[in-house]
């Protein structure tokens, strides 16, 4: 690869993370404190990202595999991004900012599947290359989250209730433009799918792959993969302005020791599989997440502040060992025809109906645990924790690795 074209890539890798983590961390809290919704309101929110998910291979299957190019579609759904995130930050209650949100992940995550194609397009060893690209997207979601943090300070309690946080959107919304206008200037990715080739909707949304769950095991982790989102979502929605509410400092910044924890344990990954195999893997992953929210629910913002840095820390955890040892064991069980249809359906499964089904569920239970004298984040927090403890047990008990020399089972 070029050294031009490297550069490229991974500006548009470092601007693409840049942009989802510029406003998606601290959306719980801007909700909460700017346009006083409640918990089922915020979870209305946030399920827009699995809205998103569920749509976007729509997109990506019946348009831009079809009749463009993939860089000229990631230009023009940025663009359209930027005026959204510019009406989003307008927005000054729920019922106006929920329409613009949702529209905007309808156009966002389809983007997430694009920079991966032109990334790959530009590859002769993608085993090799493409993790050093995919790296200045972990890179540009901490540096964003440090800007919050510590440079403008939009994430503290005094600039949180004067509404600061509404900058967050701006920004990605300028960041939006700036990488719109440069993927149109990127390596030309063109249609991998002829026009009159036939398209279905199984193949679409990777329905396909629905043969792979006459395999026990994979059935197994395709349920397994539902349930364990739904612990996943009380992170993405509740993580910031519970330690926001606590009175942890720069909360923001500090949450980035996720992201640097995910890169660390993505080294760690491939040495532990091939040691422990992807039933162990897996479950360490499952059992990380049980850990972090207790340690969440008993942790404070004084003397037991470790605790809640380290369960931000174990989040390299908690999402490599389950969902990237889960996207190789997917591959594995698919085989050549089904890879990319099995891939699908696993995402369509976890960021779409699992992540649907807990942002609605970490809505319900901060409702229900709120009163007139705050929210009871113990219990907030020990819920998920339990669910993510009964989905590591029935994991156990259920899934059977069978183990041959050169293959996954």
């Amino acid at each position: 690869m070029k050294s031009n074209t490297r550069i490229q890539l991974s500006l548009m890798m470092f601007l693409e993370f840049f942009i989802w983590g510029g406003w998606f961390v601290t959306l719980g809290t801007f909700l909460g404190a700017n346009l006083h919704a409640d918990g089922g309101q915020i979870g209305q929110v946030f399920s827009t990202q699995s809205w998103g998910a569920i749509i976007a291979p729509f997109i990506i299957g019946l348009i831009a595999d079809r009749y463009f190019n993939a860089e000229k579609i990631l230009g023009v759904l940025h663009l359209l991004g930027a005026g959204l995130m510019y009406l989003m930050y307008n927005s000054d209650n729920v019922s106006a900012f929920y329409p613009y949100t949702l529209l905007y992940m309808i156009l966002f995550m389809p983007t997430l599947a694009l920079v991966n194609s032109v990334s790959f397009h530009q590859m002769k060893n993608p085993e090799k290359e493409f993790s050093i690209i995919r790296v200045f997207g972990t890179i540009g979601w901490i540096v964003v989250g440090l800007l919050i943090s510590y440079l403008f300070h939009w994430d503290s309690q005094e600039n949180a209730a004067k509404g600061l946080l509404k900058n967050t959107f701006l920004m990605s919304g300028i960041a939006s433009l700036v990488l719109g206008f440069l993927s149109f200037t990127l390596p030309k990715t063109p249609p991998t799918k002829k026009t009159g080739e036939k398209v279905s909707l199984k193949r679409i949304l990777g329905l396909d792959a629905l043969k792979l769950l006459n395999d026990k095991n994979f059935a197994i982790f395709f349920i397994a993969s539902i349930l364990i989102c739904i612990p996943l979502a009380f992170y993405y929605q509740i993580a910031n302005p519970f330690l926001l509410n606590i009175g942890l400092e720069n909360p923001t910044g500090k949450m980035t020791i996720g992201q640097a924890s995910e890169v660390i344990f993505m080294l760690a990954l491939p040495v532990f599989f091939s040691r422990f195999g992807f039933k162990k893997t897996i479950l360490v992953g499952m059992l990380a997440w049980a850990l972090r929210y207790v340690l969440f629910a008993y942790g404070n913002a004084g003397s037991l502040s470790y605790m809640l840095i380290l369960g931000i820390a174990l989040h390299g955890v908690c999402y490599d060992f389950f969902f990237v040892s889960g996207q190789i064991y997917t591959n594995a069980k698919a085989g050549e025809a089904y890879k990319s249809a099995a891939q699908g359906l696993i995402t369509l499964a976890t960021y779409g109906v699992g992540m649907l089904i807990g942002f609605k569920i970490a809505g319900m239970i901060t409702d229900n645990y709120t009163t007139a004298n705050g929210t009871d984040y113990k219990m907030v927090w020990l819920i998920p924790a339990i669910i993510a403890a009964a989905v590591f047990l029935l994991f156990a008990i259920t899934f059977k690795e069978k183990k041959t020399k050169n293959t996954i089972e």
